[in-house]
């Protein structure tokens, strides 16, 4: 009878702590209270680089615009969001990153910088900050021939930078 007893009192506290704890996941990171913030609004980032490659701004705009789509329950709106995310790409450089042994350039390092205004309202959150992605390709390679492929890449890198910034608690 005891041993029945100490058997149901064991079970009664494991039932207890299992319903007592939550343990919430998100595979996104983000900490959106979707209870007071339902949608995002995101300017145009313009290409204000002294240099640049034309279909830059139009992959980075649609690559930030997927990554709130897909990542989050916000609704992207073209004013009066919840969210604010404005900016412009002010940097598309390339440069010299290594010298072969013959002294000519053996690297050459591609160079996004993108300039970002944010605010949250509800959190009384506002900034600006400056977001960069490099990357390098061989330098007997025309730029031409990996410039697509590359700036891909870095998009990806800065848009992964300021989502972060925006909505994770990373």
């Amino acid at each position: 009878m005891t041993r029945l007893r100490h058997s149901i009192y064991i079970y009664m506290c494991a039932l207890v702590l299992l319903t007592s704890c939550s343990v919430s996941y998100s595979f996104t990171g983000t900490s959106i209270d979707y209870d007071r913030i339902n949608s995002i609004q995101l300017d145009k980032v313009a290409n204000r680089a002294p240099y640049g490659w034309a279909p830059m701004e139009a992959m980075f705009n649609t690559k930030l615009q997927d990554k709130y789509a897909n990542q989050t329950r916000l609704k992207i709106v073209k004013r009066n969001g919840d969210l604010h995310v404005a900016g412009e790409i002010t940097g598309y450089d390339q440069y010299n990153k290594g010298v072969s042994a013959e002294g000519y350039s053996a690297q050459v390092q591609l160079k996004i910088t993108v300039n970002i205004r944010f605010e949250n309202p509800v959190k009384n959150i506002q900034w600006e900050r400056q977001f960069t992605a490099t990357t390098q390709y061989n330098s007997t390679q025309q730029l031409s021939a990996v410039q697509e492929r590359l700036v891909g890449e870095m998009i990806d890198d800065l848009t992964d930078q300021i989502f972060n910034a925006t909505v994770s608690d990373w």
